[in-house]
């Protein structure tokens, strides 16, 4: 069974606005990460109908095979991602629940990069990070999350298997 690490936390104010890293956030559900732009509806998808923009997580080990294999280096908050997590098999969070700090988050789909993401960082991004561009979830427990938290499945996920 695996056991991951939050590493930084961050959030945008508007659409297009630079991304902050915080210490801690409250993640809720229905609504997502307190300060974050999808949480205010201010999001460049905000107006479109779907699901999956409360929290949107990536794993570190993403970026670092971004930069071995494609030679793309991006910081962090450049993912535009809120969470950013150390041996997590986001991929894997599919259709399971899972703990971050005090919240519990559902993964719904995969965050594949698009073009958006590349216009806002660099070319050759949407390449990297096809298939490891992170995970698009829903906060269905509400709860205080800090960079350093620990995150693990649920064992009422654990049983779905």
């Amino acid at each position: 069974m695996w056991k991951g690490t939050l590493v930084s936390i961050h959030v945008a104010s508007a659409a297009t606005a630079p991304v902050e890293s915080v210490q801690e956030a409250r993640a809720v559900p229905g609504k997502g990460i307190e300060g974050d732009r999808y949480f205010d509806g201010r999001g460049t998808y905000s107006n479109h109908p779907g699901t999956g923009r409360e929290v949107t997580l990536i794993e570190i080990e993403a970026l670092e095979a971004a930069r071995r294999d494609y030679q793309i280096e991006l910081q962090p908050h450049e993912t535009r991602r809120n969470l950013v997590t150390r041996g997590v098999p986001l991929n894997h969070l599919v259709g399971k629940e899972f703990r971050v700090g005090e919240a519990r988050l559902k993964g719904l789909r995969l965050c594949e990069p698009c073009s958006h993401l590349e216009g806002l960082t660099r070319k050759g991004v949407t390449a990297a990070f096809l298939h490891r561009g992170g995970l698009r979830s829903v906060v269905v427990g509400e709860g205080v999350i800090r960079a350093g938290d620990t995150i693990e499945e649920t064992s009422s996920s654990k049983t779905d298997d």
